[in-house]
């Protein structure tokens, strides 16, 4: 533009460019909001030790190394998971309030009628930051058959003298076990914990002989040789444990439970500072520190949008409705 043009702009004119100029650039935009200028809170649902707490802590890691501000995690446990999401839908949704959930809560309007919150309407979603199979690993002292074909036999011989933990009432722990004992007509007794690291702790130390869990906080007892896994859920084996068989491999293909973990912000969360978090967890999980972790756990990252995420919460929900009803689980 020359000189005699931008002379006959009148002061409006040139704002106005201005304005769109800074609308345009979302980096531009994201400089301004300055987020975060104090500690972030995330909070965790369940008790340390469990699968949202193994992916939270490394993350946190990471943010706190790149933005030069604590991403503080607050473990909130109880209720399968609602306990900390009904604290979470109500913090001031200043930016500073963040929420990591998992499947679990997209389960949890079919299997408590009476929740205080709604997971698609209290809160804004910002991204699906890890998705791992449902495994199923027992204690080997407790179920000493070798292998899945032989702990099956061992089950249908025996219904009811065996049992499962899992990380509450409503989990996709939970879910998995009740799918499980309907495809292979087995009966194994449910004992819900407040969360998979209580749960796991006493698998590890016999009191309660199998747990389908998420692989994200099973792995490293699996490789540390205090749990055994039989098989990994769904139609292929995983990266991080490619021994280990998969569901279809072993006469289960609709066996296709997974978990997932994805942060939210309460309703009403600024649009700046939303969107600042969203580009701050992408690059924490980007970090080679990490992706190790993510790799080690056999889990990926998701390159859903905001808005994509919050479409699959949506269908997650509806879908989870379908399997509570047809596996006929219950609150115990």
């Amino acid at each position: 533009m020359n000189q005699d043009k931008i002379e006959g702009l009148s002061r409006r004119s040139v704002l106005r460019y201005a304005a769109a100029g800074l609308a345009a650039s979302p980096l531009l935009g994201q400089a301004q909001s300055g987020w975060p200028t104090k500690p972030v809170t995330l909070i965790v649902p369940f008790p340390a030790g469990g699968g949202t707490d193994a992916f939270a802590r490394p993350l946190s890691a990471s943010f706190s190394k790149l933005t030069g501000k604590q991403l503080i995690i607050d473990n909130r446990g109880g209720a399968g998971g609602t306990l900390g999401a009904s604290i979470a839908a109500k913090a001031q949704p200043d930016g500073y309030t963040l929420f990591m959930g998992a499947v679990h809560h997209t389960i949890a309007p079919s299997m408590y009628p009476k929740l205080d919150y709604d997971i698609e309407k209290d809160f804004m979603p910002l991204a699906l930051v890890a998705t791992v199979p449902q495994v199923l690993v027992v204690n080997p002292k407790k179920v000493t058959e070798g292998d899945f074909k032989s702990s099956l036999d061992m089950l249908r011989r025996n219904p009811g003298k065996l049992n499962y933990g899992s990380a509450g009432s409503g989990t996709s722990h939970h879910l998995a076990g009740e799918l499980f004992k309907q495809q292979t007509k087995t009966f194994i007794t449910h004992i819900p914990y407040r969360g998979a690291g209580p749960a796991l702790q006493d698998l590890i130390a016999g009191n309660v002989d199998m747990m389908f869990d998420g692989l994200g906080s099973s792995a490293s007892h699996i490789k540390g040789g205090r749990i055994k896994a039989l098989m990994v859920a769904g139609s292929k084996r995983n990266a991080a444990f490619p021994d280990v068989p998969c569901a279809a491999e072993l006469g289960l293909p609709e066996y296709t439970v997974q978990t997932w973990y994805g942060i939210w912000a309460p309703k009403g969360t600024p649009a700046d500072a939303a969107a600042a978090a969203v580009a701050e967890i992408r690059k924490a999980g980007a970090t080679p520190e990490a992706k190790a972790v993510w790799a080690n756990q056999g889990a990926d990252f998701s390159d859903m949008t905001p808005a994509q995420f919050g479409q699959f919460v949506s269908a997650e929900v509806k879908r989870w409705t379908q399997v509570v009803k047809l596996s006929g689980a219950k609150l115990d």
